[in-house]
């Protein structure tokens, strides 16, 4: 197996990206690099370098007052949504072409393991296998720069997802739906998987839109 080293500003930098999405931090906080600093135990110069990458993510702003949080607005979740609603499909078509039994398993197994939390209640672990289910049919898509774009998307949308599944009844339909999805893959039914996979991503989108209404 191949391991990376990760960096303190790696560390640091998805850290708060996990704080900034997971809405630890509010709209409109201020991030400074003496705070952080202090906050963290570490010096100022990773603060500044993961600060620098939150800011080309688009999720802080620079000012001179400090890195002020954006985060994802409503705004944004509307055009996320629009853009998996048009490509996640293709995503679920490629994998179905390139599906072998082992994969089929894994995918399936994944689907088991949201069923049992979804059994059980656990919106954390809901959410953690909504988002191995996607991340497993996108890397079975076989196309890398797709599945990167992709799981972009999916990450940034953590905030409204957990809130989402807090929701039994979306949550039992999220699990009925990823069990169609995986069926159609699995058997290499191509077209199948991209129509239910797009009926899901809507399915998603007008839940989370009257949520947030």
């Amino acid at each position: 197996m191949e391991h990376r080293s990760i960096s303190i500003a790696d560390q640091i930098f998805e850290r708060l990206e996990r704080e900034i999405l997971t809405g630890e931090y509010s709209r409109g906080d201020i991030l400074t690099e003496m705070k952080l600093s202090e906050k963290l135990g570490v010096s100022r110069t990773p603060i500044r370098e993961a600060l620098r990458r939150l800011a080309q993510e688009n999720i802080i702003e620079m000012t001179p007052k400090g890195a002020i949080v954006i985060g994802i607005s409503k705004e944004d979740l509307k055009a996320i949504y629009e853009m998996r609603y048009r490509v996640e499909g293709m995503a679920a078509n490629l994998a179905a072409q390139h599906i072998t039994p082992e994969s089929a398993r894994e995918l399936q197994n994944i689907v088991e393991l949201q069923e049992f939390y979804t059994q059980k209640g656990d919106a954390e672990n809901i959410k953690n296998m909504d988002s191995a289910f996607h991340e497993k049919m996108y890397d079975l898509s076989k196309t890398p720069s797709l599945s990167s774009i992709l799981k972009e998307m999916h990450k940034k949308i953590l905030k409204y997802r957990r809130a989402s599944v807090s929701n039994s009844s979306r949550a039992e339909h999220s699990l009925q739906e990823h069990r169609a999805i995986c069926e159609a893959i699995a058997s290499g039914n191509t077209e199948l998987a991209e129509m239910l996979v797009t009926i899901h991503i809507e399915n998603a989108r007008k839940h989370l839109m009257h949520m947030n209404a």
